[in-house]
């Protein structure tokens, strides 16, 4: 209670607040879970006996091992990558490191599905290579399909999340321990290896879980070159209305999830040292080896960007067979619609998050904390999960909802409020209390001093949660596919329906839109490195 001007008692208005944000946080965290909770619940309708069938049948056991050896070989591929990457831009003379730092990024804004049937179009076995080279006698070359050509792409579409947090630790690492061991008679090599890389496998280990989700949850990519993984099964189990299958296999896919963000946790337990602050400011030299690193990293982008990139402008200026629209004529109303449905996701998800976001920055206790990470399973969910769970969940208990737009925006709520709430929870946080208490002494109620006080302060922060979920929105395929109504085209799906039939030239003009859409995300990321990009 607080006491009045005049001397009267009034109630609290600040405990009133809080017990609706809880409620009204509790209410959101519960419609982002209920999906996937009721499929979990749903999936052993098929009974013990049919579900231990299922489980240990040649065929699920078979891409079990592929998923597993899919996310291992392209983990490692990305740390393998990323980790020179990122010293060379870092921590060493490479010449025009900025500009390597910022090209070496970009290949998170290519779609890796759109990576991936550029790289069947240039390496395949009809593709521009083999066309190259059969005037040469070359009848044939290594296949691009299969395990190696789904690790090949994914790799390289994926490793900058390694290369980015790993370069982060590694401009926020002490140089005086370098200088330390290097007066110890400890080569460069040396010193890396036993003082700088304990110190920033929290970084790498960042990036890694980041590749592992992504590749895990991946869809469009092990499609395109015919390795059967969780995601693709799913989708062709329920394309062949075996649903009850179908469920099963995604709460198997749950589970790896599971053991993914495990595995992780156990590696990340102890970095109390890590990020140790102090004397940033080390180069090393690199004499002789400038050259090769400098082919390293020319290497590495020409794979990344212009093969794709090239593959694309082809598409926009060959003929010929496999690059007319074959029926499937492009309309900008499809470019359209994504940015609609984009929008409007964005919205929900932002008024959505500013209740979970500010109440876990401004509140302590048990249920505040379950429901911040509960907002954060869907995101961790697999697209073709979350997108099966609403199609299950709206065909058995909403059918008016099936195939509509409301399902279709909840969906991509349910992927990525996280996003939004992770920027609005850490904008409020660097809001000065002493600001709202001063609002409070001058008469303003909680929620008039949340609206004329923290809500502009921490706009900014909103404003970018809601561009990254709009930009995310426009990239995310397998709910769209699961979701979207019929008869209603995006960018997105007219690229998938052109894919699958064969005319990749009518994908171009809506691939590089979706590309140079996805580019200004890479903005917001790289702005945040100031002056340490260098």
């Amino acid at each position: 209670m607080s006491t009045l001007g005049d001397g009267r008692i009034d109630i609290d208005r600040g405990t009133v607040l809080k017990g609706g944000l809880l409620a009204l946080a509790g209410a959101i965290a519960l419609a982002v879970v209920a999906p996937i909770a009721w499929l979990v619940v749903r999936a052993f309708d098929m009974g013990i006996e049919s579900a231990l069938a299922l489980l240990s049948s040649p065929s699920t056991v078979q891409i079990t091992v592929n998923s597993a050896l899919l996310v291992a070989a392209v983990t490692a591929g990305s740390v393998l990558l990323g980790v020179p990457l990122a010293v060379l831009t870092a921590r060493t003379d490479l010449p025009f490191r900025r500009f390597w730092t910022v090209l070496l990024a970009l290949p998170l804004v290519v779609p890796s599905y759109i990576g991936a049937f550029a790289f069947v179009s240039a390496f395949g076995p009809r593709g521009t290579l083999a066309d190259l080279l059969a005037p040469l006698g070359v009848e044939s070359i290594p296949t691009i399909y299969g395990l190696q050509g789904t690790v090949l792409v994914l790799t390289l579409f994926v490793y900058p999340y390694v290369f980015l947090t790993t370069r982060a630790a590694l401009l926020s690492f002490d140089a005086s321990q370098i200088e330390a061991a290097r007066t110890l008679n400890h080569s460069y090599l040396g010193a890396f290896r036993r003082i700088v890389l304990p110190q920033i496998a929290p970084g790498i280990a960042a990036g890694a879980l980041l590749v592992g989700l992504y590749t895990l949850s991946d869809f469009g990519t092990p499609s395109i070159m015919h390795y059967d993984v969780f995601t693709r099964m799913i989708f062709v189990e329920y394309n062949a209305f075996g649903r009850g299958r179908a469920a099963l296999l995604s709460v198997l896919l749950l589970g790896l999830t599971v053991a993914i963000l495990g595995i992780e946790s156990r590696l990340s337990a102890d970095d109390g040292n890590a990020y140790a602050g102090g004397r940033r400011g080390y180069t090393i030299s690199l004499g002789a080896w400038k050259w090769p690193a400098l082919a390293f990293c020319t290497l590495v982008v020409a794979l990344c960007l212009l093969v794709p990139l090239g593959v694309l402008a082809m598409w926009l200026f060959r003929g010929g067979p496999g690059y007319s629209a074959g029926g499937f004529a492009f309309e900008w109303s499809y470019g359209l619609n994504s940015v609609v449905v984009a929008a409007l996701a964005a919205l929900v998800a932002t008024v959505a998050a500013l209740p979970v976001g500010y109440l876990s920055a401004r509140t302590d206790g048990p249920l505040t904390d379950l429901f911040d990470r509960m907002t954060y399973l869907g995101y961790a969910a697999p697209g073709v999960v979350v997108g099966f769970a609403l199609v299950y969940f709206g065909v058995r208990y909403l059918p008016g909802l099936y195939q509509t737009l409301p399902l279709l925006i909840f969906g991509y709520v349910v992927r990525f409020i996280p996003q939004a709430v992770g920027t609005t929870q850490s904008s409020v946080l660097q809001v000065d209390r002493s600001l709202l208490e001063a609002a409070r002494t001058l008469g303003h109620s909680p929620l008039a001093s949340f609206r004329r006080v923290t809500l502009p302060l921490i706009a900014p922060g909103v404003v970018a949660g809601a561009a990254l979920v709009f930009l995310t929105t426009m990239k995310e395929l397998p709910a769209t596919l699961l979701l979207h109504p019929s008869g209603f085209k995006t960018l997105v799906t007219y690229i998938w329906q052109v894919q699958d039939a064969g005319y990749y030239g009518a994908a171009a003009v809506p691939a590089l839109v979706l590309v140079a859409v996805s580019g200004l995300s890479m903005l917001v990321i790289l702005t945040q490195e100031g002056d340490d990009v260098r």
